[in-house]
């Protein structure tokens, strides 16, 4: 049975309590969420020379840069596995646990598939933080999992004296219902499920300029599952999904735009949705590290017209923590889509479209 609001915020609460108020989570990071990730350049040249996976039972390995790997154990069914973890992007050791959780789960959702269990992975030193601190962090993961449907299996745990968590995550799907970031056609129209600038937000709290509305959105986004997007994809047709994460919608889409092939995504400015604050810290220089090394990555396959308002701009590369989904399905199904989700609380947007390669480009931001 899934916690009702007022059983989780009264955990929160309970858990604050025993929390050491002058603990500040992100004082003690160089980096915090998905942000802390390695670069797309770095990792791909870090891969290269590593020999390729081959096995008749795996379904989805690393060759596309899916979301998780996917290896099939009887004809109807195949295991969906995954793992994350990071330093605290916010204060609050619960929901620093919430949402690590929410994200380490979202790459079995972005595949089509549904996870089942969890280990907690773990690195603390209580030189830094009170053990307190720890057991929040891992309640707010364990709230998650059960939110999920998910069993806490285990874990392991190394002494670090920056405190990172995380969850390795084990799904099932059906090999015949795979949804990958390979596939999109032009004439599909691209949906975004969940807004961005969770990264240009996470800057702003560790460095004590947001307001608490803005937090508070932040938060909730993150730790939002993304189970109902994917419980949605099948039904609509979904060709092409990823979960929109540490390398942003523009290193994400280009992952989903090389998988596919011969395409290009064509984004409006105008449709991008945005979380509260993310245009004002982004157009004072609340940006990560993270963003730079995607967008130099990226080069000339990306392309932001001049008009384009710095918010967007810099959200479009924004390291996302527990982002939403990116999907690509035909142009027909998208409003259906978008209007199931909608239905269920959740804010996606119609954002572009796949287009041909070839085709001329009309749009404010192309990824290639």
């Amino acid at each position: 049975m899934r916690k009702s609001r007022t059983a989780v915020d009264a955990t929160s609460t309970a858990f604050r309590a025993t929390a050491n108020d002058t603990t500040k989570l992100t004082r003690n990071v160089v980096g915090g969420g998905c942000a802390a990730k390695v670069g797309p350049g770095e990792l791909a040249r870090i891969l290269a020379s590593l020999p390729a996976q081959r096995h008749p039972n795996l379904l989805v390995g690393c060759d596309t840069f899916d979301d998780a790997g996917v290896y099939k154990i009887r004809s109807d069914l195949a295991l969906v596995t995954t793992v994350d973890f990071f330093p605290p992007m916010v204060d609050d050791p619960f929901e620093f646990g919430r949402i690590a959780a929410a994200n380490a789960m979202s790459d079995v959702y972005a595949m089509g598939g549904r996870p089942l269990t969890a280990l907690n992975l773990v690195m603390y030193s209580g030189d830094v933080v009170p053990p307190e601190v720890l057991t929040a962090v891992l309640a707010g993961g364990a709230e998650r999992a059960a939110a999920a449907g998910v069993v806490v299996a285990g874990g392991h745990s190394i002494c670090d004296k920056e405190l990172k968590y995380g969850m390795a995550i084990t799904g099932v799907v059906h090999p015949q219902r795979i949804v990958r970031n390979g596939g999109a056609r032009a004439g599909d129209a691209l949906v975004l499920t969940k807004p961005l600038g969770t990264g240009i937000v996470a800057t702003g709290i560790k460095r004590g300029a947001v307001e608490d509305g803005e937090e508070h959105a932040a938060i909730a986004s993150m730790i939002a599952l993304n189970d109902v997007a994917s419980s949605q994809l099948l039904r609509h047709r979904a060709r092409a999904c990823t979960d929109v994460t540490g390398f942003g919608l523009a290193g994400h889409g280009a992952e989903m735009v090389r998988a596919s092939g011969r395409v290009r995504f064509e984004i409006e400015a105008a449709s991008i949705p945005l979380l509260p604050g993310t245009a004002r810290l982004a157009e004072a220089g609340f940006i990560t590290g993270g963003a730079r090394r995607t967008q130099a990555f990226l080069g000339n396959r990306l392309a932001v017209a001049k008009d384009v308002t710095p918010g967007v701009a810099e959200a479009v590369v924004d390291p996302q923590t527990s982002g939403g989904l990116l999907v690509s399905l035909p142009a027909r199904q998208a409003p259906g889509y978008v209007e199931a989700l909608h239905a269920r609380g959740l804010r996606p947007a119609i954002i572009g479209r796949v287009v041909a390669r070839s085709a001329r480009s009309r749009s404010e931001v192309v990824v290639e």
